[in-house]
């Protein structure tokens, strides 16, 4: 899969596992880096846009660990 839209699928599951935890501090956080990823995304800069979104879905999967979830594989 190329670059491109490996980084659109995992923007589109933040999105979904993002509604699926309460709203906090780290939450808020994690938000912030997805929309660094858009950003970068807007800019063709796949490689950044790829590690903004996978540090905003291991702030989503802290959350989920905090509180006793299973996180997602």
């Amino acid at each position: 899969m190329e670059l491109e839209k490996r980084v659109q699928k995992d923007i589109e599951l933040f999105t979904k596992n993002c509604g699926e935890v309460e709203e906090g501090i780290v939450k808020s956080m994690a938000r912030k880096y997805y929309e660094d990823a858009l950003y970068y995304m807007e800019k063709k800069d796949y490689v950044t846009a790829f590690g903004c979104i996978a540090y905003a879905h291991g702030l989503i999967d802290a959350i989920r660990l905090q509180s006793g979830e299973k996180v997602a594989d």
